[in-house]
């Protein structure tokens, strides 16, 4: 690209629409967080209404939502159906919502181990083939998977949960190599730490644990929910027109281990 078709606002999304699932807190309303900031319009999506009311009021006039079940697939295609009729062409798509199961592997049963993959990756899944097909026929969108250390690094007590973030890895990749053609790119986020409350859950009643994790992370904090906003931003945004099929760990070093 030379200079004189460089974006003006290489960082900015004006004129894009983002849909964010599990958007009513913690990582997702972050993210919406700085969406809005630079410019989006974003959809809010999750099965709580009273968060998501309260979370749209947060964010202004640039947000709206929908309330949804994402377990149920059948549903998904109206979904993105109900959203496109009333805001437009959705051309950012973050998958965010998931569940989390703490828990040893072997009292972890077949139904809780399916649910937590269901939720993350059936789901994520099904709702990205609904999206995606408008993207690659407009040739224009960003597709982000929210995934996790625990996909890059043996964390214990989350077998479940680190099966299905490793999951968004091969769904990023895959789907990467299919779309990127038709201009439409897929992305991933693994975070570190970052003080929510699915982190905060975690580590409740375990200060070993809470010190294994500050130890393993050179920076020694917590990530802040915009440390994951403003690193969606970049990838969904002019800047990264380039960047595609990649997983960026925002974790204050943690996943370089030592």
């Amino acid at each position: 690209m030379n200079i004189a078709s460089a974006p003006e606002m290489p960082f900015g999304l004006t004129g894009e629409l983002a849909l964010i699932t599990g958007g009513g807190s913690g990582l997702g309303l972050g993210m919406a967080r700085c969406f809005v900031r630079s410019g989006a319009r974003v959809v809010l999506v999750g099965r709580n209404e009273s968060k998501l009311r309260q979370a749209t009021a947060l964010l202004g006039k640039q947000a709206s939502y929908e309330v949804a079940d994402l377990t149920n697939l059948e549903s998904l295609g109206h979904l993105v159906d109900r959203i496109s009729a009333r805001e437009g062409p959705i051309s950012i798509l973050v998958n965010n919502a998931g569940n989390y199961l703490k828990k040893s592997a072997v009292d972890t049963s077949d139904a809780e181990f399916a649910s937590v993959l269901h939720t993350h990756v059936n789901a994520a899944f099904s709702l990205t083939r609904q999206v995606a097909a408008g993207m690659i026929e407009r040739r224009h969108g960003s597709i982000l998977f929210i995934a996790s250390m625990a996909a890059l690094i043996g964390v214990p007590l989350v077998a479940a949960y680190s099966a299905a973030k490793a999951a968004h890895l091969g769904l990023v990749r895959g789907l990467a190599a299919e779309f990127s053609q038709a201009n439409v790119r897929v992305n991933g986020i693994a975070p570190g730490w970052i003080d929510t409350d699915m982190v905060r859950t975690a580590t409740a009643g375990d200060a070993d644990r809470a010190a294994r994790i500050l130890n393993r992370t050179p920076m020694r904090r917590l990530g802040c929910l915009d440390d994951i906003g403003w690193a969606a931003v970049y990838l969904c945004s002019p800047a990264a027109a380039f960047v595609t099929a990649t997983i960026l760990p925002v974790d204050g070093g943690a996943s370089i281990g030592f």
